[in-house]
């Protein structure tokens, strides 16, 4: 198993793990599975190959197969550029238990503070994930707030815990 940046030619195995986690995981994601499927596959491939430069994805990659994803999104906005948000994590529950999710958040935090200017990750997780929760907070991320009503999904409304984490102070513990 490795990780690596998603190249041009992951958008369609992207695509398939994205659907399938829009699905198993409903209550981690805002989107749903019929409203990303409407997507055209250029909508995919610019997920990954964002001429703009304002989102990087990586992939946990089980041989040839993507098994797991991370994505930053970056902002273009003046007053907002020393943030990036961390979006579309998950790993296939067929892989978990194997420090992939670890992996990917690890080369995303790597990515950020290598980016010049950023100085602040931001996430989102569905209150009561307790895993991720834990995995984020082990990462040094922090939480600011909980969103309550955050999305309706079918059991109902969850809430979600704002987390952060200051890469100047990742830069001065290493």
């Amino acid at each position: 198993m490795h990780i690596a940046p998603l190249a041009p030619d992951n958008a369609m195995a992207y695509k398939a793990l994205m659907l399938h986690a829009y699905e198993q995981a409903a209550d981690s994601f805002t989107s749903i599975p019929q409203e990303r499927a409407l997507q055209p596959d250029s909508w995919w491939l610019n997920r990954i190959a964002d001429p703009a430069d304002l989102s990087f994805v990586w992939g946990a990659f089980a041989g040839q197969a993507l098994v797991g994803t991370v994505s930053l999104e970056f902002s273009a906005r003046a007053k907002t550029r020393h943030k990036a948000l961390v979006v579309a994590m998950f790993v296939h529950e067929n892989f978990r238990g194997q420090g992939l999710a670890r992996q990917l958040m690890q080369s995303a935090v790597a990515h950020a503070m290598a980016r010049q200017g950023l100085r602040v990750l931001q996430l989102e997780v569905t209150q009561g994930n307790a895993a991720a929760e834990q995995l984020y907070q082990s990462l040094g991320f922090q939480p600011y707030g909980v969103e309550p009503m955050a999305v309706w999904t079918a059991n109902g409304f969850k809430s979600k815990v704002h987390m952060w984490l200051d890469l100047a102070l990742m830069e001065n513990q290493a």
